[in-house]
């Protein structure tokens, strides 16, 4: 009975020594709200102004919130939630989008894009930073090779939450105007702005229906280069066309020159990937890195592809750490019954016939699997169900 419950111990400490999730921080879910919104443009004063301020005024009235700050910058503003512990995070999740929802009608109409949330835990903190660089091929590039490609593949591995970009650099064609041709012109932004929108379209063009065959029109409206847009036509004015090209520089750049990252005094694109709670960092992280090769393999030789920073490598080393202190522990438990145990004594013997006993049942269950394998074979060739007995 002794050595059964001992193996069951064994066992069942085993299974739950495999089943501990490997993490340097405990996974709590704090009831924390972070909501983010944009305007390229914008000025701190008008983002705190007629951004912060509706969305502030909304957020006030939702029950169990305990504390709201916001930080108005350069055409960004950021707004924490602070809840109390006793209000669960997704209802709270949920009436936040309410209240943005709610709030849209007030806020300018220019903006690109609504007000975001995402739901904030310490424990959301990277595991893992892959830089992309290249001494030759355009950062534009690279970004598409990194968006597209590579991030979007990590996001689908098992554990992974997020993939974030930083230095980001999405290509754009930018047009620098020349307030001096415009004015001697007389043209104005907002109609550079109106031409440039409807030059550069991707509407369905329509359907020729014949008496025995219909036809589908396809005409080509996107413009993907800065030369296609230099003679885009703006105005007119005396009779004759006014150009892009004409009022200023259009060149090919990204969207926001404005953000960028190093790596060893390298320009590069940094991914920062995220896991979900209460998954494995140490699988997460092998996982990805079994991808490593197949991106490298499918970049360009000018693209290189490294790890920037590894959350699992400390992990790995206080796990090995907390291994090498249980079986040293183990290894002290035993020294110390053979010292304090007489030669003869009960505590020595009843210690050698556990061992013994434990020795003996193991030998006769690997005999009696020895004999019944022997015997399945023995049947099999001599063409007898493998169940009959051998004589």
């Amino acid at each position: 009975m002794t050595t059964l419950v001992m193996l069951a111990i064994l066992m069942f400490g085993i299974m739950g020594y495999r089943a501990l999730p490997v993490s340097d921080l405990p996974n709590v879910d704090f009831p924390t709200i972070s909501v983010s919104a944009s305007d390229p443009g914008a000025s701190p004063e008008t983002m705190a102004s007629a951004v912060a301020t509706p969305l502030e005024r909304q957020f006030s009235t939702i029950a169990g919130l305990d504390s709201m700050t916001s930080t108005s910058t350069q055409g960004q503003s950021q707004i924490t939630l602070q809840f109390n512990l006793s209000r669960n995070i997704d209802a709270a999740a949920q009436d936040v989008q309410a209240m943005i929802a709610k709030t849209a009608r007030d806020l300018p109409q220019d903006m690109p894009a609504p007000p975001t949330y995402q739901k904030v835990n310490p424990a959301d903190q990277p595991i893992l930073y892959l830089t992309l660089s290249s001494p030759t091929l355009p950062l534009s590039t690279v970004d598409e090779f990194a968006e597209t490609m590579i991030a979007q593949r990590i996001s689908m591995v098992s554990g992974v939450a997020q993939v974030s970009v930083f230095g980001a650099q999405k290509y754009a064609v930018r047009a620098q105007l020349d307030p001096k041709q415009l004015a001697s012109r007389q043209i104005g932004i907002n109609e550079v702005a109106d031409a440039v929108q409807k030059g550069n379209v991707n509407l369905p063009t329509g359907t020729l229906w014949g008496s025995h065959t219909a036809y589908t029109v396809q005409a080509n409206g996107q413009i993907t280069k800065a030369a296609d847009y230099r003679p885009l036509v703006v105005a007119y004015r005396n009779g004759s066309p006014v150009r892009l090209g004409e009022l200023g520089q259009v060149l090919d750049s990204v969207e926001n020159d404005k953000t960028a990252s190093w790596v060893n005094d390298t320009r590069a694109i940094v991914l920062a990937i995220q896991r979900q709670p209460g998954t494995n960092t140490v699988e997460v992280v092998n996982s990805i890195k079994q991808l490593l090769p197949t991106f490298q393999a499918q970049l360009p030789a000018s693209v290189s592809l490294s790890i920037r920073y590894d959350r699992s490598a400390s992990i790995r080393a206080s796990v090995n750490d907390v291994k090498f202190t249980l079986f040293l522990a183990l290894c002290l438990v035993v020294l110390v019954i053979f010292k304090h145990c007489p030669p003869h004594g009960n505590g020595r013997r009843h210690f050698g016939s556990l061992a013994e006993r434990l020795a003996r049942d193991w030998l006769h269950h690997r005999f009696h699997d020895l004999v019944a394998g022997s015997s399945v074979h023995s049947g099999a060739v001599h063409g007898r169900h493998p169940g009959t007995p051998v004589a």
